[in-house]
């Protein structure tokens, strides 16, 4: 009996009707154009034009003692992974290239690509496969099955990429083996009394079969179809990886007491096992062959990449890759030259064969969703600083994508808001409840440029003189020089958002009471002129213009409203399109334009001197709302979300 199969399209038909939607949408003044590795350009009705640009993608989401599977693309361009509801297909010599698939309802677990290159499989964790183009833009779904009844651990297919084997956690079975267009069984998964980590198929025949379980052994199975064989009891621990040799001739079995075993890739009886008793001190979590099959590398617990000689069984060359606890390795891929392996905190390293002491390059980045964006240029180069719910602060080049996160001890918990102030300095909230001061130029956090706050804090905002404004829960706190020089406690409405002017003259609070709260900052106090501003409804984010000429606010009530500061705070323009509430907002720098994002996955570029002037941004990152907004120049604007990426848009009015 074989899988149960959900959608089974004809791929023709499906681009025809893609195609014909697509001529549809062009008459109505919406178009798409293809762009490198996943972007899309629209035309908004509107006649404004928006092209996306570079994707800085994820990290892959790591958990501690799981192995990460990271799969290679047999052209030898790409290699892919998983974070959350997301594939992320990065190209393996300019990692900045990057394309994200985002069409599962549930978080996927592993993605592996045919031997064709034209199709990758992806599987979730309530089991579901979903096979899926690589060759379009749209990443057109071809076949859907629901294999297992529970978290889909590996995928292997055979070498004409007519099979599938899929193995993971279920109720009555661990593992299925069918066609990939039909769904039709080729064969029995068992053998097994527990999760199957792992499985792959000899690309040559006769195929061959091979898993590795949790129950400690493997099962070789012959096929197809594919019918069980024997046991391998050669490991006492987990066994959490198995591969066969490119060249069909062996396979190798990794497991969680330090053992990697190599086996006859046609009969599967023992070969032996590299460096002898043990081949690593910890658990050995993933293995790649070279695609000469003469050797191999391997990721370990123990916080090394060793690489093999299968023949001599013996290790050519040791890896440290740190003494850290994020520093295990928990993945690792050989394609062509390039070797690569997944520490715990998520980083991508790239092996220097040649220098074991030092990695070629460390593909840094978020591995938890992005809570918060700004953008600074230092001697001329812009660059993108993000913070993640997991309190990492990462810095990007805009151009070229190259990244890394601040070194030391930062924000234990989330962070919230952050702005660059005139002293070159990062000023971060966070849920931890301080605000940090973190020198650009050092790159690395102070233990000492550390503010506590007796509440926790929400928002942020820095203005000449040294003078930072933070908004707190119940409270509103003036600091001076990275000191605290006045507190506004017992008010009369919740503050939930504070900025200061450009001059650092005006503090405007927003708050749940639908008003802004406008201070004088006087002596190193907020003086209350007992000025008010009424908007629509709760506020939830707002800017001054760059020329502090205007205050930009969103509320609750989907109301986008810009005031007119030297006419007395009048309303200047309102703005109406979020079907949800809108959360972020950003002035563009030529003070003309600001942009707002919101819960309705949503980005609005709004024109200041005309409402109806608005270019619409929908679905910038498809499976969350935008969750900050930032300019590059007048015609980029970068958007970040909680699927930890980073996105560029160039604008065109």
């Amino acid at each position: 009996m074989g899988c149960q199969q959900y959608v089974d399209t004809d791929r023709r038909s499906r681009s025809a009707s893609i195609t014909s939607a697509n001529k549809e949408r062009c008459d109505k003044g919406v178009c798409h154009e293809e762009e490198q590795l996943g972007a899309s350009r629209t035309l908004d009705p509107c006649r404004k034009d928006f092209i996306s640009g570079h994707v800085f993608a994820s990290l892959p989401q790591m958990e501690r003692g799981v192995t990460k599977v990271i799969s290679g693309d047999p052209k030898g361009n790409n290699f892919l992974y998983t974070n959350g509801k997301c594939v992320i297909i990065r190209n393996i010599n300019n990692p900045a290239i990057a394309d994200i698939y985002t069409e599962h309802a549930h978080p996927v677990t592993v993605a592996s690509y045919a031997p064709s290159g034209f199709y990758i499989a992806s599987g979730d964790a309530t089991g579901k496969l979903r096979i899926w183009d690589t060759t379009q833009k749209e990443h057109l779904l071809k076949y859907e099955y629901t294999p297992l009844s529970g978290k889909v651990k590996d995928i292997a297919w055979t070498e004409d990429s007519k099979r599938i084997a899929v193995v993971g956690e279920g109720r009555e079975k661990f593992g299925s083996v069918f066609l990939w267009d039909t769904g039709s069984s080729v064969g029995a998964v068992s053998g097994h009394s527990k999760i199957i980590n792992s499985v792959d198929i000899r690309h040559k025949r006769p195929y061959r079969m091979v898993t590795g379980s949790d129950d400690t052994t493997g099962s070789f199975y012959e096929g197809p179809p594919f019918k069980f064989k024997f046991t391998i009891r050669d490991h006492n621990q987990f066994v959490n990886y198995v591969r066969f040799s490119p060249d069909g001739c062996h396979f190798a079995t990794a497991g969680a007491d330090g053992q990697i075993c190599i086996f006859d890739g046609g009969n599967g009886e023992r070969v032996g096992c590299l460096g002898g008793e043990k081949a690593h001190k910890g658990g050995v979590y993933a293995i790649s062959w070279s695609p000469d099959s003469s050797q191999m590398i391997s990721a370990s617990g123990d916080k090394t990449v060793k690489l093999w000689d299968v023949g001599a069984g013996s290790a050519v060359t040791t890896f440290n890759m740190g003494t850290d606890v994020m520093d295990q390795q928990l993945g690792c891929l050989w394609q062509n030259e390039h070797l690569l392996s997944i520490s715990l905190s998520g980083f991508i390293n790239y092996l220097d064969k040649n220098n074991p002491h030092r990695t070629i390059r460390t593909i840094k980045g978020h591995t938890k969703s992005i809570q918060c964006v700004t953008v600074h240029r230092s001697d001329g180069r812009p660059y993108i600083y993000t913070g993640s719910h997991d309190g990492h602060i990462n810095y990007w080049d805009a151009e070229t994508g190259v990244n890394d996160c601040f070194s030391g001890k930062g924000h234990s918990n989330q962070v919230s808001k952050m702005v660059v102030n005139d002293d070159e300095e990062v000023v971060t909230c966070s849920m931890d409840d301080t605000a940090r001061y973190t020198n650009i130029d050092k790159k690395d956090y102070s233990t000492s440029d550390v503010v506590k706050m007796t509440s926790q804090p929400k928002s942020i905002s820095a203005a000449p003189g040294g003078l930072t404004l933070v908004v707190c829960i119940g409270q509103v706190v003036l600091l001076k020089d990275k000191r605290k020089v006045f507190t506004l406690e017992n008010l009369t409405y919740e503050p939930e958002v504070g900025v200061l002017d450009p001059s650092g003259n005006i503090a405007a609070v927003g708050g749940t009471d639908g008003k802004i709260h406008l201070y004088s900052v006087q002596s190193n106090t907020l003086k209350d002129e007992g000025k008010t501003i009424q908007a629509k409804g709760a506020i939830t984010d707002m800017a001054y213009s760059n020329d502090g000429a205007y205050l930009a606010v969103v509320d609750d009530k989907k109301v986008a409203t810009a005031f007119c500061v030297a006419d007395d705070y009048s309303v200047k323009n309102e703005f109406y399109g979020h079907h949800a509430r809108p959360v972020t907002l950003s002035w563009s720098p030529d003070n003309e334009h600001f942009a707002t994002g919101g819960m309705d996955m949503m980005v609005y570029i709004w024109t200041l001197s005309d409402a109806d002037k608005r270019l619409k941004l929908p679905d910038c990152h498809k499976l969350h709302h935008v969750s900050g907004l930032s300019w590059i120049d007048e015609n980029t604007l970068v958007t970040t979300s909680h699927d930890s990426s980073v996105k560029q848009w160039t604008i065109t009015y």
